[in-house]
């Protein structure tokens, strides 16, 4: 599924500079906008959710730093997702000269989406740790098992891309209602509120949700110290897998089509 991407990687990874570089071009504090973003909306989230409606985790201590590293975990997932699920719709329609050009490689944009919300991804990480060391200390050995759980999720991600960004092109009210969806997704996820907190005949429902096994998970490791169930884990890289190729599948079957539409 990636071997054709593969083989641009160094076209990929100077895309990825140059959508890094232009997002922040021409404003006063550049890159210190990954930092102070990220920031801004967990002060804020953290203030409605636990000041105002006097949320709690049921895990754990019942302080306001604590809900605010569960609060920042989910988000980390969540606005990578957001981050590469608000652009795919736009790809192509926003790279058009490219679909002219028989020598580019077409499927490579939504990697270039991909390597730019892991760059923010990285990032809020860094944010997180640094969050986690000045409170707690270390964060827990299972830490270390994050990028297994982010693996899977970014190919579930990259396959979404892929499906959108063609669909886009013939589609152009995508766009409009990906921007829905993403609301939608933040509230429908786990992320202000813990999965058991839901009736029990609900929850099951929730998993249906690409984001909660995700977020779920990466909590687990991140934060309480416990490895994922392994049937679990295996269903959602099953899942991730699937999804990633069938998004690359419909990508190149449609794309001979993006230039009599454009």
């Amino acid at each position: 599924m990636l071997y054709g991407p593969w083989r641009h990687r160094r076209l990929v990874g100077l895309l990825i500079k140059r959508d890094i570089a232009e997002r922040y071009r021409g404003s006063v504090l550049g890159l210190l906008w990954t930092f102070f973003l990220p920031l801004l909306m967990l002060a804020i989230y953290t203030f409605v959710f636990s000041v105002v409606f006097q949320a709690r985790w049921s895990v754990g201590a019942e302080s306001k730093t604590e809900f605010a590293l569960v609060l920042f975990t989910g988000l980390l997932v969540f606005n990578f997702f957001a981050e590469c699920f608000n652009r795919a719709p736009k790809l192509i329609l926003g790279n058009a000269n490219y679909v002219k050009k028989v020598v580019f490689p077409l499927a490579v944009l939504p990697l270039v989406t991909i390597g730019s919300a892991l760059f923010h991804l990285g990032i809020g990480l860094i944010v997180w740790l640094l969050f986690h060391l000045w409170l707690y200390g270390l964060p827990p050995a299972t830490a270390l098992l994050f990028p297994l759980i982010l693996l899977p999720f970014v190919v579930l991600t990259l396959g979404v891309c892929w499906f959108l960004s063609s669909l886009g092109v013939f589609l152009r009210d995508v766009a409009q209602v990906v921007s829905v969806l993403t609301t939608a997704l933040l509230f429908l996820s786990p992320i202000f509120f813990p999965v058991d907190a839901l009736p029990g005949a609900v929850q099951p429902l929730l998993f249906f949700n690409p984001l909660t096994p995700a977020v779920e998970m990466s909590r687990d490791v991140l934060i309480w110290g416990r490895l994922p169930s392994l049937p679990a884990y295996l269903a959602f890289v099953a899942t991730a897998g699937a999804i990633g190729w069938l998004g690359f599948a419909w990508f190149q079957k449609t794309r001979a089509g993006f230039a009599d539409v454009l």
